[in-house]
């Protein structure tokens, strides 16, 4: 039986996004680092499939994106699937997606933060040398928009995702009469380190998953939204939309233009010691200023995707601390109700942590294993959602659970084995946490 206890008492967030707003912030999660890097990196393993990989990726994402949207609709608070595996599972599953939650994005938000600063630099012929103090100003400048409240914060997203909209929409327009057929053959390599065909495309599918997840940031941020039984699935559903129908088209034209040996050559965009595979494509493109207009599309991608990591974390924690899953001072809000202060600080923190190591290379596997993890959570909830208030069939939710194990274990052998390990550890605070809540 799933455990009701409710965290303590506090103040709630005020709901001020609508429909617009609310697929905006879906979207800036979602169009940055994924569609920048991840296609990149996952046509170096796919080859032309990669485009299949995209395709696959967002089916699997539709399946849990349902999910989160009748989860959301009906249990509308900050925390995603953290609160919903309390609410319809257990503490243990609730705090194994919390857990995840904070371990991928946290990493994930640290990767944005340099790949903006490598991209900023290279424009502007920078040196490298400076790339980690450009990183911390940006997650500095950005937690500080965050702690001006959601209303602020949504303000320069639409700005964000607006201009990478349009580098994007820019980049399919001028590549796409260049698109050969010789780059789209073989189809499926034979000659790939990761063997068989099918294995390939399973593994590029894993990582092209991560890409489209940043919908489940519309779900944590549940309870600042308006009339969320109605708004978070149209914002959910639509966001998921826009960014198919985009995806798709850039791994087209990426693929088709330049082939996928060109495309995947800039797949270590994220640290920033090379272009973003996207500009390295636009390099080939005759029209004049490409590859700058897309430089310029990924800087701001970035900036987007770290800025709404850093409002989704923090909504995150602030859940945690309500539950006393984490200290209770995470749950504490500004006068005003609008911003949970010691969260927003503490995920800032932990993201200029993350940045000064700066050792991101595997982060994008290490986070399509824990994301994949906390989805299949997520699907685990909305099979319980009782039957009256199911939006959607219970088939889809169960389809959502078997994709996301199944893709989990294509990545790396020693990342989910990292990514178990964790967990385990994350399990062993879990059990000390609900100890001393027992204790006299």
């Amino acid at each position: 039986m799933p455990e009701t206890s409710e965290p303590q008492e506090t103040p709630r967030l005020q709901p001020r996004l609508g429909v617009f707003g609310a697929m905006m912030m879906g979207l800036g999660s979602i169009v940055g680092t994924g569609v920048f890097v991840s296609i990149g990196i996952a046509a170096g393993i796919a080859g032309p499939s990669v485009i299949l990989a995209v395709a696959l990726a967002a089916l699997v994402a539709i399946c849990n994106g349902l999910s989160s949207a009748q989860l959301a609709a009906n249990h509308p608070v900050s925390g995603g699937t953290y609160e919903y595996g309390y609410q319809y599972l257990n503490s243990w599953l609730g705090f194994t997606a919390g857990w995840m939650f904070l371990l991928a994005k946290s990493a994930s938000a640290a990767t944005a933060a340099l790949g903006f600063s490598g991209y900023l630099l290279s424009a502007m012929g920078g040196s490298s040398s400076f790339e980690k103090p450009v990183a911390l100003a940006a997650v500095g400048v950005l937690t500080l928009f965050v702690l001006g409240g959601i209303h602020r914060s949504h303000v320069v997203n639409v700005v964000i995702v607006s201009a990478t909209l349009f580098a994007l929409a820019f980049f399919v327009a001028t590549g796409l009469p260049m698109i050969s057929r010789e780059n789209l053959t073989p189809f499926f390599p034979i000659d790939r380190d990761e063997g068989a065909p099918l294995a390939a495309l399973f593994h590029a599918t894993a990582l092209m998953f991560v890409a489209y997840t940043g919908y489940g940031r519309i779900a944590t941020l549940g309870e600042e939204v308006r009339e969320p039984h109605r708004t978070i699935p149209k914002a959910i559903i639509l966001t998921l939309l826009v960014s198919m129908v985009l995806y798709l088209a850039v791994a087209i034209v990426g693929v088709g233009a330049v082939g996928s040996g060109l495309l995947s050559s800039g797949g270590d965009g994220a640290t920033g010691a090379q272009p973003a595979p996207l500009a390295v494509a636009a390099l080939q493109f005759r029209f004049p200023l490409s590859s700058q207009i897309v430089a310029i599309g990924a800087i701001t991608a970035m900036l987007g995707v770290l800025l709404n990591l850093i409002l989704g974390l923090s909504r995150v924690l602030l859940a945690m601390g309500r539950r006393r899953d984490m200290p209770g001072f995470f749950a504490a809000l500004n006068p005003s109700k609008t911003t949970p202060v010691s969260s927003v600080v503490m995920m800032g923190a932990a993201i200029a942590g993350l940045v000064l190591i700066g050792n991101v290379k595997t982060t994008w596997s290490f986070s399509a294993f824990t994301v994949l993890l906390y989805y299949a959570i997520t699907n685990l909830a909305a099979l319980r959602i009782p039957q009256q208030k199911r939006l959607y069939p219970a088939w889809i939710a169960g389809l959502g659970v078997i994709f996301c194990l199944f893709l989990a274990f294509w990545v790396e052998r020693e990342t989910w084995l990292v990514g178990l390990g964790l967990v385990l550890l994350g399990l062993c605070w879990h059990a000390i946490a609900k100890w001393r809540r027992k204790s006299p």
